[in-house]
């Protein structure tokens, strides 16, 4: 019998946007599987050294790619990070880049304890949509999506839109 084939998804956006709550809420409703890569690369060290200016590890971000290489093939997993230049582009058929507005941005940031050079360096990450244009240049543009991620409504919308595109997916892959 033939595996049915699912698509592979990728969240991204600056810390703080809500990939993690969208990406494990996501997982529930489509059976996707979910994967943080903070939480891999911790769990297998895949580091490289430490940063001291922003006090944390400094991702191997080849390690990275190896480990998730086999299941990314496979396909029918939902990527959560910060990052995207760093994944092979053959791995994902979306793309969803997370935004918030900046002054809540703050906020939430604030409230997991980033500040001084951490703090301001990620808000402005987000005014001048570094993640977005980094998508833009690693995937084809047509598979790369804004979603705003500042209210329960917004991450609701958002949900509904995804899995929608998944099972429509699905039907026109299976």
């Amino acid at each position: 019998m033939k595996m049915k084939r699912r698509p592979n998804i990728l969240l991204t956006g600056t810390p703080g946007v809500g990939k993690t709550t969208l990406g494990k809420e996501l997982a529930q409703r489509t059976g996707l599987t979910y994967v943080n890569i903070g939480d891999l690369a911790q769990e297998g060290q895949l580091y490289d050294g430490y940063d001291e200016e922003y006090q944390c590890p400094i991702l191997d971000e080849d390690r990275v790619v190896d480990e998730l290489d086999e299941k990314m093939v496979e396909g029918g997993v939902i990527v959560d990070y910060h990052g995207c230049d760093l994944f092979p582009e053959r791995w994902f058929h979306i793309v969803f880049v997370l935004r918030t507005d900046n002054t809540q941005l703050y906020t939430r940031l604030e409230s997991r304890g980033y500040a001084g050079k951490k703090l301001q360096d990620n808000v402005q990450c987000e005014i001048f949509q570094t993640i977005y244009e980094e998508a833009m240049e690693a995937y084809k543009e047509e598979i790369v999506h804004q979603l705003p991620s500042n209210t329960p409504e917004d991450l609701e919308h958002n949900l509904d839109q995804i899995v929608q595109w998944t099972e429509q997916w699905m039907k026109d892959h299976n």
